[in-house]
């Protein structure tokens, strides 16, 4: 998920005279999301530089609230370093440590690690418009506690799913319910009918937990062979497609 926050966000916002813009993120992390295996002292999250320009990066941790600033985020972890110079086609390794509050241990649970990249200001603006932009990019952060039953691979066998109305009573969706103690996450979401597949974007369910996704290209109770579909991603971003039975 990529935000794109004016310079306003972060103390500094430059317009002066035609128009230009940078459109785009520089600074990658390394992955689409991390796991953070509890047995471990810390975990780290890369990143690369991919720009010509030298950027400034801040990271910070959040627990679902996207809004919350960085000071006023509380999670159990400790970035460091929370703030950093990168140069050009260079990476920076960040640390991530559990601090040791307490969390679930029959169950995952879910952060958010947020970068945001702040590009230097242009020596020469005479004579253009020029307006900069910061980006930030957050991702799924999980920490796994050991000795979880199951395999996270094998989780989205523990789910069941049902056809039901979606939430204003005009249309219809799939409802999946997650056995497991791991989050399950989709890149889409539908169904097969006679082996015809009609997905839409997905989402996740959190373990224990159930969601509801609206299917926008199915308005009717379909007949015939009716099958839950849905694209797995897995801890390495790798997505895998399945099929399943619909309960009743």
């Amino acid at each position: 998920m990529r935000y794109v926050l004016r310079y306003a966000m972060v103390g500094v916002l430059f317009v002066a005279g035609g128009f230009a813009a940078r459109a785009h993120a520089d600074v990658v992390i390394s992955g689409t999301r991390v796991i953070y295996p509890s047995q471990e002292k810390e975990v780290t999250v890369k990143l690369n530089n991919q720009g010509s320009s030298p950027m400034l990066v801040q990271v910070w941790m959040d627990d679902g609230d996207d809004k919350v600033t960085p000071e006023k985020a509380k999670t159990p972890f400790t970035l460091m370093p929370p703030m950093f110079r990168m140069e050009p086609g260079k990476g920076q390794a960040v640390r991530v440590v559990y601090t040791g509050e307490s969390l679930p241990a029959d169950k995952e649970t879910l952060f958010w690690f947020n970068m945001l990249e702040v590009p230097p200001k242009p020596k020469d603006t005479e004579g253009r418009n020029l307006l900069q932009f910061a980006f930030r990019t957050r991702i799924k952060f999980i920490f796994r506690p050991a000795n979880l039953a199951g395999i996270p691979g094998d989780a989205y066998k523990q789910l069941s799913w049902k056809l039901v109305n979606d939430k204003n009573g005009k249309g219809l969706a799939l409802q999946a319910t997650n056995a497991s103690s791991y989050y399950v996450n989709f890149a889409h979401v539908g169904l097969k009918i006679n082996s015809q597949r009609e997905v839409d974007q997905g989402g996740m369910v959190a373990p224990g937990a159930t969601a509801v996704f609206p299917l926008s290209k199915v308005r009717d109770r379909p007949s015939g062979d009716v099958k839950a579909t849905f694209d797995v991603i897995n801890d390495y971003g790798a997505v895998a497609e399945h099929d399943v039975a619909l309960g009743s």
